[in-house]
């Protein structure tokens, strides 16, 4: 039997029913969260609210850390058991504070929903060299969920899910320039980098965890319509990527796959919740299913990144994920022993 998803070994969908259409409040019908606790990260925005929303009335305590406090209690009103509290992905400091308040809490972690995310971003470097899209989209999720390791161990059962995007075909981790020291920066380079690397964390979190009841999922959740992801691109990129035409307005077919908020959430609380998956970790999830293998290599097929779904194999690669790991263990200063 198969233990792991080192290549893409387990990634055949399961024909769980769901698809693009299918709403958060579908993928967790007749599931009971009471007595859980959850961590959401970007919980206050986008398909984070709905989600946050979501599995809290499925009876979870949430807990939202958010850059802007204020906004999050605005956009979280009146959403019941949702606690709310400082922290910013650009700022380790303020990782260190958040987990260390929640561990000194004594409880027990039984959801990680790493959300937060940013996209189309001029570049931008953290006070320690390391590209803005690949500290809040992934360094971030490595440096919070190390240091709430002690907390997710104590759930006895717990699951750790990385929102990563179609996004990770635009490009793979170059381990030698991670953060454009010696390479013109493309926005879309660094953010395919970073959700490679997000998919990577998740099989390779999985593959060490799994002996302590912790699993671990990487899900892309669609292309969304009227989410904050957009505020900083240009016409241009858009123009680039194929959504606009050459006059600026977005194309009948894009407009027609854009997902609403709901749908876009509904992959992240279906691998946070689904006991389809309780016996299987470090797979990559698309509309409420595993998502198909795409073994070909991009550098050959120079079309690969216009496929709409399915995940590349170099983003499940075994020796990758460890040297992943390794690297970011030297990014942060963390040295995440998963025992």
């Amino acid at each position: 039997m198969i233990q792991n998803n080192n290549q893409g070994a387990l990634q055949h969908p399961l024909g769980t029913g769901f698809n693009a259409q299918s709403t958060a409040s579908d993928v967790i019908s007749g599931i009971d969260l009471t007595g859980k606790i959850v961590i959401v990260t970007g919980g206050n925005a986008g398909i984070g609210v709905e989600t946050t929303r979501t599995l809290a009335a499925a009876g979870a305590t949430v807990i939202v850390p958010a850059r802007d406090v204020d906004k999050a209690r605005k956009n979280l009103e009146g959403i019941q058991r949702v606690e709310i509290e400082a922290m910013d992905f650009m700022d380790p400091g303020s990782i260190d504070a958040f987990a260390d308040k929640f561990l000194h809490s004594g409880r027990p972690l039984h959801l990680l929903i790493n959300n937060a995310g940013i996209m189309w971003v001029p570049l931008r470097k953290d006070a320690r060299g390391i590209e803005s899209q690949f500290v809040t989209n992934y360094i971030g999720q490595f440096h919070l969920t190390a240091k709430l390791w002690p907390a997710l161990k104590r759930a006895n059962g717990a699951r750790v899910v990385n929102v990563s995007s179609l996004g990770h075909h635009m490009g793979n981790i170059d381990f030698n320039d991670p953060n454009f020291e010696h390479r013109d920066y493309e926005t879309l380079a660094a953010y395919g980098q970073s959700k490679t690397a997000s998919n990577l964390f998740a099989l390779e979190l999985d593959n060490r965890a799994r002996d302590y009841h912790v699993r671990a999922y990487a899900v892309h959740p669609g292309s969304i319509g009227g989410t904050e992801l957009a505020r900083e691109a240009p016409v241009a990129l858009f123009q680039q990527m194929g959504f606009l035409d050459e006059n600026g307005d977005m194309r009948p077919e894009v407009l027609a796959s854009l997902k609403t908020i709901p749908q876009g959430a509904a992959t992240t609380v279906w691998a946070a919740t689904s006991p389809l998956l309780n016996d299987l970790g470090g797979v990559y999830c698309e509309d409420g299913d595993v998502a198909e293998l795409l073994s070909f290599d991009p550098a050959v097929e120079s079309n690969a990144k216009f496929h709409q779904s399915g995940v590349m194999q170099y983003s499940l690669d075994e020796h990758s994920a460890k040297r992943l790991w390794v690297m970011s263990e030297k990014m942060t200063g963390i040295a995440f022993d998963v025992k």
